[in-house]
């Protein structure tokens, strides 16, 4: 125990000694564990070379000698500590380890996630599914009996996998730019309603969100569930000051079980993309990182409740009468809880009848849901991506409520810009400028035919926009079809909003069959695109532009007067400043001091193996001379200057990451 206890203790002297100079020497800063066992290695080390170069003790040098042997030997003992560093970071680089405390956490998680991992390809391959992993066969080249199997199986796998694996489903279903068609219409018959959870377990989690008992905020609660789906139930209560509201509550333990499967998700995105030509022509892992964001924003109503107040403030909606979006109340909202004004009514796609009976216009509730949908892309930048008929009510006094704003798509302005062209590009039937629109929407390759995609452009206008033509999936179909067959790329946005139209003609068509979506979208471009070319909205924009260039109107005169009379006299010159980023200038830094202690560290090897092959000179001891006692100094250097070159080696992937 006490030889334990004086090792304890000598390692902890050579700590506070072989710490700072390590990483002095190193340049970097490695961790407690590494440093320590460092200092033992250095630690043992130490008597064998001492008596290696001096022999045993006691030794009867010159104090000069022995105190210049004392100091070769502690920085050779040093070097293997440095050598165990730099070894240690090739091998284990710093931060691929978890930390003692999570390694069980950790290890427990990878075990789970594994036997998740391979619940789901067993599912897979059961379904027939295994020569499509594996990239034996391709969904693209089934012929049409090979991909109705296809879907069906797929359908079934994902339907069996769960929660996770069914929302994936539902979100391919409406990307017929990546699924063939017969694959997407068969995934989008997989249905999201499930055995509610328990009602204690639900009071549990509001109790936990709201920081009370839902009997004692609010006045009312109905503990039957109005709506059970895989994420959220739906329950209907009241506040104290009367206000009838739902509240949507997130199933228990739902996060742990969406976050394990998000990672099967990707892994298998990894592994299709890794070892199947057709998942790396779709990108399949781009598709399954969007939609591990997406389901992270669905388990965050945070994130619902602000695309309410956003969609509510649009002027697509403020300036319609006739289109209500629930009232949020955040006092009873939180990450897994959300109160909202109730809406009673019919929903949209059962609704055919009441609007008969009522007297109403279903034609013109059809265009209030098309130009609410199409001012929302063109116009707000914010827009319903998922307007399902389950997701409208026809209300009692005739207007039409929006309902679950969980998936709202997002454009930038130059993009609702290009879509406003393109509007207007159809509404003229312009095949080059709704090319030219879309290319601006788009992804495009280095190199395309243009003049083949306007023709191709043009043979679609003239097809499905022409008046009197149904716009349907057909559509959307051939859309991305010249998209694909051009080398064009869909933005996830882009691709969101022609999902939401397609979904929108769907419901729209429960209602009134007969609806000219082509007409009503020349007549939005119309009324709302071309209020741009108005003289009030010409004159406007034209002050406006003239405001921000007026500064450098004023001082245009003065620098072309300056640049003409240096070209006059032959001052005119022109001045470039190479490495004018800051990171160019330290990553030459980087390289440049790298290749310097390279060199140093070659010179100073080879000047100590011309020493120690230089016969003769003053003797130190018996065996060693001056010379031999340099050489042996400067390999040491040699090595030092070495092993800080790898270490920053080693060390630089590190650094580019961050």
């Amino acid at each position: 125990m006490d030889v334990v206890l004086v090792g304890l203790i000598n390692v902890g002297i050579f700590m506070v000694i072989f710490v700072p100079i390590s990483q002095r020497l190193l340049g970097v800063r490695f961790g407690l564990v590494r440093l320590a066992i460092g200092a033992g290695v250095t630690l043992a080390v130490f008597s064998p070379l001492m008596n290696a170069l001096v022999g045993p003790l006691p030794w009867t040098g010159s104090n000069g000698a022995a105190a210049a042997f004392l100091g070769l030997t502690a920085v050779c003992s040093m070097l293997a500590g440095l050598v165990f560093l730099v070894l240690s970071e090739a091998l284990v680089p710093t931060g691929s380890l978890p930390r003692a405390r999570d390694l069980r956490r950790d290890l427990t998680g990878r075990i789970t996630r594994t036997k998740r991992y391979l619940q789901i390809l067993r599912i897979a391959i059961r379904h027939g599914l295994g020569p499509y992993i594996r990239g034996r066969r391709r969904p693209g080249r089934e012929n049409a009996a090979g991909q109705a199997e296809l879907a069906r199986s797929l359908r079934l796998a994902l339907d069996e996998a769960g929660v996770t694996f069914v929302k994936l489903g539902q979100v391919l279903s409406t990307r017929s730019d990546v699924v063939p068609a017969s694959v997407a219409d068969e995934l989008s018959r997989l249905q999201d309603q499930v055995s509610p959870a328990p009602w204690p377990e639900i009071e549990a989690v509001l109790t936990e969100e709201l920081g009370a008992p839902p009997h004692q905020l609010y006045s009312g609660f109905d503990t039957e569930p109005l709506a059970a789906a895989s994420v959220a139930q739906v329950y209907t209560a009241r506040l104290p000051e009367g206000a009838d509201v739902v509240v949507k509550v997130q199933r228990p333990g739902i996060a742990a079980v969406v976050d394990r499967d998000l990672d099967i998700v990707r892994r298998l995105a990894r592994l299709l993309e890794r070892n199947t030509d057709w998942g790396r022509s779709m990108g399949v892992r781009a598709l399954a990182d969007g939609f591990a964001e997406a389901m992270r924003e669905e388990l965050d109503f945070t994130v619902e409740a602000g695309n309410m107040t956003t969609v509510a403030a649009g002027r697509s909606v403020v300036s319609n009468n006739d289109l209500v979006v629930p009232e949020l109340y955040p006092r009873g909202s939180t990450r897994r809880v959300l109160t909202m004004q109730r809406l009673d009514g019919i929903g949209l796609g059962n609704a055919a009848q009441a609007i008969a009976d009522r007297g109403l216009d279903a034609a013109r509730l059809g265009r209030v849901l098309f130009d609410c949908l199409l001012g929302q892309v063109a116009i707000d930048g914010v827009f319903h991506a998922d307007p399902h008929p389950g997701n409208f009510l026809l209300l009692a006094d005739g207007r039409i409520g929006m309902l679950d704003l969980g998936s709202v798509g997002r454009l930038d302005p130059a993009t609702r810009e290009a879509l406003q062209r393109f509007l207007l590009a159809i509404d003229h039937g312009d095949p080059v400028a709704a090319t030219d629109a879309l290319l601006e929407i788009v992804y495009r390759p280095d190199v395309i035919d243009e003049r083949s995609l306007e023709r191709a452009v043009g043979q679609f206008m003239t097809r499905h926009l022409a008046a009197g033509v149904a716009l349907g999936p057909a559509m959307f179909n051939d859309l991305f079809k010249i998209i694909t067959a051009h080398d064009l790329g869909v933005p996830p946005e882009v691709a969101a909003v022609f999902r939401a139209l397609a979904t929108i003609e769907g419901t729209i068509s429960r209602i009134s069959p007969g609806f000219d979506l082509v007409a009503a979208s020349r007549q939005f471009a119309a009324a709302h695109v071309t209020d741009r070319l108005a003289p009030e909205a010409l004159r406007r924009t034209a002050t406006e532009e003239l405001a921000t260039l007026l500064p450098m109107l004023r001082r245009l005169p003065r620098r072309i007067d300056r640049i003409a009379a240096a070209a006059e006299s032959g001052r005119l010159g022109l001045n470039v400043r190479l490495l004018a980023d800051d990171r160019d200038r330290r990553h030459i830094t980087t390289l440049l001091h790298q290749v310097l202690l390279a060199i140093l560290g070659a010179t100073a090897g080879l000047m100590a193996v011309l020493l120690l092959g230089t016969p003769g000179g003053p003797k130190v001891t018996e065996t060693m001379t001056l010379f031999q006692l340099f050489g042996y100094n400067l390999l040491v250097i040699c090595a030092v200057l070495v092993l800080r070159v790898l270490v920053l080696v080693f060390r630089l992937p590190d650094s580019s990451r961050t």
